[in-house]
């Protein structure tokens, strides 16, 4: 049974209003805090897109181009990535391989990734806060610059967001787990479908 199946029988899908009261309490309190992490994060588009198009004026504009601005797009960029990542995975938007998935009953959906989260999601991601962390602390600690740069910037800023990304990713994890085994167990969907923007 796929999940328009699921509908036509009159399955209920989509939504913490379907969870127990306690559990969409946790739920609904990890999400807030990705939801709030992603919208913080997303401003970095801003100084990323303003030194792009300094450089492109300085550049072609009036033949003065900068040392800084690819630097400083490239940081912010790979901070924007990363610190992102939580936010996207709660809004479902991680890639899957939905030609299969798609056709899976809810049920079935949860008991996959339940395991895969279990088995493959948080030891992974265990694994890359250690290691992670190890990197960042480094990096602080010797106040560490790109080298290949004429203006050497810092970059421990951006090695930091390293373990902070992962660590945003593991808390979400949390509640997509719980969102699988609730399917699982009941065939039940707790994930909102997204409609429109969010605001």
């Amino acid at each position: 049974m796929n999940e328009a199946e699921d509908k036509k029988q009159g399955a209920p899908c989509g939504g913490l209003h379907n969870a127990p009261p306690g559990l969409a309490r946790v739920i609904g309190t990890i999400d807030r805090i990705s939801i709030a992490s992603g919208k913080i994060i997303a401003w970095l588009i801003l100084p990323m897109s303003l030194s792009l198009v300094y450089e492109v004026i300085a550049r072609y504009v009036f033949n003065a181009p900068t040392i800084w601005a690819g630097d400083i797009s490239q940081i912010l960029y790979g901070a924007f990535f990363m610190l992102g990542s939580a936010y996207a995975l709660q809004r479902q938007q991680h890639i899957r391989t939905d030609f299969l998935y798609g056709k899976w009953s809810i049920r079935t959906r949860g008991m996959v990734d339940a395991a895969c989260y279990l088995g493959l999601y948080f030891p992974a991601l265990l694994f890359f806060l250690y290691i992670g962390s190890e990197f960042a602390y480094r990096s602080v600690l010797f106040n560490e610059r790109i080298v290949t740069s004429p203006w050497m910037p810092i970059i421990w800023p951006q090695k930091l967001a390293i373990p902070v990304a992962t660590l945003l990713l593991l808390i979400q994890g949390v509640s997509e787990l719980l969102k699988a085994l609730y399917a699982a167990r009941t065939g039940v969907s707790l994930i909102e479908e997204p409609v429109g923007s969010e605001t």
